[in-house]
């Protein structure tokens, strides 16, 4: 994929003007995929979001590409096996954004799951991860070696534990990068448009009546077939008809980073046993998630006691980080939609993923995983091209993804050299860092634009590793229309900053008078 991928532009005439052979209605990672699929088989398409790319559940994940562990015990190794697999198509499609991390997996007396089962569950994890994958085999490590690398562990009743590997990302960066890559294969892309409702006639879905939510115009937009990856507000758009869902709501920290710590752990929560994660994230910590079943997508909000039970946690296998309450530089909430089962377990509900067809002309997805979404997308585009005659198969694992270096390029070796620019045009040292690793072979992007304004390298927020440089391009290169969409989507700034109007203020000027 060349960098003919940007600017990524809102033409929102050619929305007007044209006739679809696919709407897609929800730009998180699934629609992302989707309409980049359907794009790359030749068909005419569509793809809308009421808000921004990946401003629901698609910028509200754990951050990681993985196969899901946990999800063993439930005996789903079709999904792990399935999870496992895009792994590794994800982390070749883009290597500079898709990046191995080491999770660290202690293991204290008289814990749920012992060592034995632990190992037989990693040897598992690694042979379900078949073919060249990014990340290392599993490996075990005694409690002495355990406590000199993490001090900050709980010494009493620790066994040891194991290492094993995974993949980190930014969700949303990702799904932008996607949502860039089907513009690139000719799909219209506008964000901030709303399908009010779809359009039927003869009780068939034939498109829907869309509004610019920055201006307020009205229009219908006509399809042959429409595709509603809208997560949480499936039953909002399609009605009664909708697929019956269950929503999910999880919760995740922001706090500190770790002195000298660049491991990720996965610990059981002694409160309830629950898995959750801690995650080195742009210098800062994440931890999470909760499992709260709640009643509309609008309860995605963190509560104190969600907050207080993850703190609480967190302390009880690494007393020795200190975390409170004060702590807490920001969190976050998502829904997850999964399919309505009749169980007391929010964690034994399957994340599988359902094709439903609640209408003629109407397609929508329930459950999933971020790391599944490629290929789900596929499957989901693979009934759509039969309904409309067409016979081209799924090319998305083939393509790279917009900036990633080339396969003749040695990683390492790239993103030192990206860092090097870059930093030769004005940024310090993390903020180079980090975006060479965002921004793949587009720094060179970056660096004509610091020499034409050197004030662009400062940094949006002292503490956070983004230049304003980084905002700049957002908002005249990628589609950013909003300070939220900066802030929130194109960096995580408000993710990761303490003073979020400070971060505004500083932006603003950057916006088109």
């Amino acid at each position: 994929m060349s960098n003919d991928a940007f600017p990524l532009q809102r033409k929102l005439a050619e929305l007007r003007d044209a006739s679809f052979d696919v709407l897609i209605i929800g730009g998180g990672i699934y629609g992302a995929w989707a309409a980049l699929d359907a794009a790359r088989r030749g068909l005419r398409t569509a793809l809308i979001d009421a808000e921004d790319w990946a401003s629901g559940t698609s910028s509200a994940s754990s951050k990681l590409i993985h196969g899901g562990l946990r999800y063993l015990e439930n005996f789903e190794f079709g999904l792990v096996r399935h999870a496992l697999t895009e792994r590794r198509v994800l982390a070749r499609l883009a290597p500079h954004v898709v990046r191995p991390v080491n999770f660290i997996l202690p293991v204290w007396r008289g814990a749920r799951v012992g060592t034995t089962r632990l190992r037989a569950g990693l040897m598992l994890y690694d042979t379900l991860a078949w073919g060249r994958q990014p990340v290392q085999r599993h490996k075990r490590y005694n409690r002495e070696r355990l406590l000199h690398r993490y001090p900050f562990l709980a010494e009493p009743g620790l066994r040891g534990g194991f290492r094993y590997g995974d993949c980190q990302e930014d969700d949303a960066r990702l799904t932008m990068l996607v949502v860039a890559a089907a513009q690139a294969a000719g799909a219209v892309c506008a964000n901030h448009v709303r399908a009010d409702q779809l359009i039927e006639r003869n009780g068939t879905v034939v498109g829907a009546e869309l509004r610019d939510q920055l201006d307020g115009q009205c229009w219908a937009l006509y399809a042959r077939h429409t595709v509603a990856t809208v997560g949480p507000w499936v039953q909002e758009l399609v009605g009664e008809t909708a697929p019956a869902v269950q929503f999910v709501k999880g919760t995740h920290l922001v706090v500190p980073g770790i002195p000298h710590c660049h491991a990720a752990f996965l610990l059981n929560a002694p409160q309830d046993g629950r898995v959750f994660f801690v995650i080195p994230f742009y210098n800062r910590t994440l931890v999470g998630t909760t499992e709260v079943s709640v009643a509309r997508p609008a309860d995605a909000q963190p509560s104190a006691e969600e907050i207080r039970y993850l703190l609480a946690a967190a302390h009880a296998w690494m007393p020795g980080l200190s975390w409170g309450e004060s702590d807490v530089i920001q969190s976050f909430a998502g829904i997850r939609t999964l399919q309505a089962q009749d169980t007391n377990s929010l964690s034994s509900v399957t994340r599988e993923f359902e094709i439903r067809h609640p209408r003629p002309g109407l397609t929508t997805p329930i459950g999933g995983k971020y790391t599944t979404a490629r290929l789900d997308a596929a499957e989901i585009i693979d009934g759509v091209a039969h309904e409309l005659g067409c016979s081209q198969a799924s090319t998305t694992h083939v393509e790279p993804l917009p900036g990633a270096p080339t396969a003749d390029n040695h990683l390492g070796e790239w993103i030192e050299d990206a860092q090097r620019q870059l930093m030769a045009a004005g940024l310090d040292e993390d903020a180079a860092l980090q975006a060479s690793l965002r921004h793949g072979t587009r720094v060179e992007r970056l660096c004509a634009r610091l020499q034409d304004d050197a004030r662009l390298a400062q940094r949006i927020d002292a503490e956070c590793p983004f230049a304003l440089v980084e905002a700049a391009t957002a908002i005249d290169e990628e589609m950013a229309m909003t300070p939220d969409d900066v802030l929130r989507r194109r960096l995580p700034l408000d993710l990761l900053g303490r003073d979020r109007q400070t971060m505004r203020d500083t932006i603003q000027p950057l916006f088109p008078r």
